[in-house]
């Protein structure tokens, strides 16, 4: 299959196209970048840096991916974005690369859709099925889980995490962990319970949900501290794998989760 290269953009020599591929008008690909085949990059995108894309991606006009980190340790080190398959960039949408703080590496998993100028900050870890709406953005060093839906002018502090099925109310400011299968809002969030209805969407038994809102409870609404909480969860028989992520992730914070 034949790439489609509109004779304005700028393919720098040592790139790697796929097949496929479309770049459009004024579009620029750096010379360390690898597209993979049947991605669409629209007019006036700047892809630069180490960065590779996987097959299926579509990127809309005015995005950048894989410009350098904000961060005043970085010297111009051959750090990298590395993005997955079936990604969606809307317009104006900024992915910077690692540093060499971290492990180097800026990645992204599959099937993700990031809206209007959001923003992927350096050293970032986020996995896949995740919805960024318009302006939400993650700072730097941030874990992003599974079906994941950030909402409008959602920020994440650095080094926060953000677990699996969680969703955040509009202008969320999110400076601790965010705990899996929960909904938060505010700023600061602060928790506003499970997830119910995005984890009915994605195939959640009714028996499943009941046992993450009990654990939630105990967490949240006993009154006990984080440490005698956990201990109750465990110390109770539980049919959900859910409740021992819950609580693993807990358990794993070094920020603290958002109560």
């Amino acid at each position: 299959m034949s790439n489609d290269i509109h004779p304005t953009a700028i393919i720098e020599k040592g790139a790697q196209l796929g097949d496929g591929v479309s770049v459009g008008a004024y579009s620029i690909v750096g010379p360390d970048v690898v597209l993979g085949d049947n991605t669409i990059v629209e007019s006036h995108v700047v892809i630069n840096g180490h960065t590779t894309l996987g097959e299926n991606n579509h990127v809309f006009p005015y995005a950048a991916i894989g410009g350098a980190p904000q961060s005043i340790t970085y010297k111009g080190e051959p750090t990298q974005v590395v993005i997955g398959d079936n990604n969606i960039f809307r317009e104006n949408v900024t992915v910077n690369r690692g540093t060499t703080s971290d492990e180097g590496i800026t990645s992204i998993g599959n099937d993700n859709f990031f809206m209007a100028y959001t923003h992927i900050a350096h050293d970032c870890r986020l996995e896949s099925n995740i919805v960024f709406a318009n302006s939400a953005s993650l700072a730097g060093h941030c874990q992003v889980g599974n079906y994941v839906v950030l909402a409008g002018y959602t920020l994440v502090h650095q080094f926060c995490r953000v677990g699996d099925h969680c969703f955040t109310g509009v202008n969320s400011v999110c400076i601790q962990d965010v705990p899996p299968f929960t909904l938060v809002a505010g700023n600061r969030a602060i928790t506003h319970g499970i997830n119910v209805r995005g984890l009915r969407r994605r195939g959640f038994s009714s028996d499943d949900i009941l046992e993450l809102k009990r654990a939630y409870k105990i967490v949240y609404r006993s009154g006990l501290t984080m440490t005698q909480a956990l201990e109750t969860i465990e110390g109770k028989e539980w049919q959900s794998e859910h409740v021992k992520s819950l609580v693993s992730f807990i358990r794993g914070s070094k920020r603290g989760v958002i109560r």
